[in-house]
């Protein structure tokens, strides 16, 4: 139920989607993730779980940076969580376009 697509770089994915939103998750961002209006066609850029995206991406985009709060104590969430809050706010603010909502009570 997904088409995966490869890129050499992320200029060549910038260069095919250039009129596309791209947001950037980082724990350093200064923007949280529900503060933003997302479209039905941004990007949602995450980098690894280990090291994140890179320092100079950040800082190009920095108005495009988004960040789920966090407790002094917690380092972060694990990428496939941090994904899964950023991505379920977008879906919900674009009223879950394409999914079958049901009401089972």
């Amino acid at each position: 139920m997904l088409d995966v697509y490869y890129y050499d770089s992320i200029n060549e994915l910038f260069e095919k989607y250039k009129n596309n939103k791209f947001y950037f998750a980082s724990k350093k961002a200064p923007n949280s993730y529900h503060e933003v209006n997302y479209n039905k066609d941004d990007f949602l850029v995450f980098g690894k779980e280990t090291a994140g995206l890179p320092e100079n991406l950040l800082k190009k985009h920095i108005n495009c940076t988004i960040r789920i709060p966090m407790v002094d104590e917690a380092r972060s969430l694990n990428l496939a969580n941090s994904a899964a809050v950023i991505l379920y706010e977008a879906l919900r603010q674009n009223k879950f376009s394409g999914f079958k909502l049901y009401n089972n009570i």
